[in-house]
């Protein structure tokens, strides 16, 4: 159970939900709230969900985590029952952003330092908390995906197909919108069938709910994604020139990718976190509902590692 505080209000979870954990909506900036689903007691682990995903992604994994910690698993901004504030600026959505929103989050519930594990869009959140807060984040976990520079350096030619959707979503305020806003649950659904390799992981009620997410959140989600093309490689770049890399012992499990687009994951993933623990992993993209047992135990195995301080990083600002 987490601590009260007046910050966090307890909301009635609707069905379907994970396990055994309580919903709140916990203010985190300036008319912005987010919807956290919180559970079992010990050291704190917050885990990020992905696209086209809700918190709910993790209800596997984090009842299985929540025998040893307190796990924390908040819909992001713009996703799920969290505030979907409008786009009025590049920072809206900028993963700086969203990341600063994850460590008030755990603030705010009591935890002033958590190991902190992301999927995809979540896992891309993870990684600038983990540059941006290095004093908060104790350990990090990414689940397939590369940072924000590296992806889109990665794709070219006819292989960048498999990532329309990132092009799609990287234009200007209406198109996209407006394209994907006519047929969302084609769209979406669409991300969900091809990238599930056990459709049996996805049951029907989750995948609606998943549907029905994203379709009261589309310009959110776009505009999630056309950061990522902008002002997300911005504080990349930044950072890589500046040698900020991460502090805390990093693992990341992914698909073989590096083999269909051509490039060295462990190598690019090594630049960003000199403590790496790179695997690749034999399932779907939804790894944390195909293979949630494998993944709970990467998290556990990634929890008793501790810092190499005769590590070099670099400071940033």
């Amino acid at each position: 159970m987490p601590p009260t505080t007046p910050a966090a209000t307890a909301t009635t979870p609707s069905a379907p939900a994970v396990p055994g954990f309580r919903q709140h909506r916990v203010p985190v900036a300036d008319g912005v709230s987010l919807n956290v689903a919180v559970g079992g007691s010990g050291s704190p682990v917050v885990l990020l969900h992905g696209f086209p995903q809700t918190h709910l992604m993790w209800r596997h994994v984090a009842a299985d985590l929540a025998a040893e910690h307190t796990v924390i698993c908040p819909d992001l901004r713009g996703y799920g029952a969290s505030d979907k504030p409008a786009e009025t600026g590049a920072d809206t959505y900028a993963k700086r952003t969203m990341a600063a929103d994850i460590v008030t989050l755990a603030r705010e519930l009591g935890h002033e330092r958590f190991a902190l594990a992301g999927h995809d869009r979540g896992a891309l959140v993870a990684v600038r908390a983990g540059l941006d807060h290095p004093d908060a984040v104790t350990h990090l976990a990414a689940l397939d995906v590369l940072p924000t520079l590296d992806m889109w350096d990665v794709l070219h030619g006819t292989t960048a197909a498999v990532g329309f959707h990132l092009f799609l979503m990287a234009q200007p305020p209406g198109l996209p919108e407006q394209l994907i806003g006519a047929a969302p649950d084609a769209f979406f659904g669409h991300f969900l069938d091809l990238w599930t390799r056990d459709p049996a992981a996805i049951p029907a009620d989750v995948r609606a709910a998943y549907l029905a997410a994203c379709r009261a959140a589309v310009p959110s989600i776009v505009a999630d994604y056309r950061a990522s093309a902008g002002i997300d490689v911005e504080h990349d770049r930044a950072d890589r020139d500046a040698g900020v890399r991460l502090r805390m012992p990093v693992t990341v499990l992914q698909q073989d990718w590096g083999a269909a687009l051509g490039y060295d994951a462990t190598a690019l993933w090594s630049a960003w976190a000199p403590d790496l623990h790179h695997r690749t992993v034999s399932c779907g993209h939804f790894m944390a509902e195909e293979a949630p047992a494998e993944v709970a135990a990467a998290l556990r195995d990634l929890l008793t590692r501790t810092p190499d301080t005769g590590m070099q990083y670099g400071t940033g600002e």
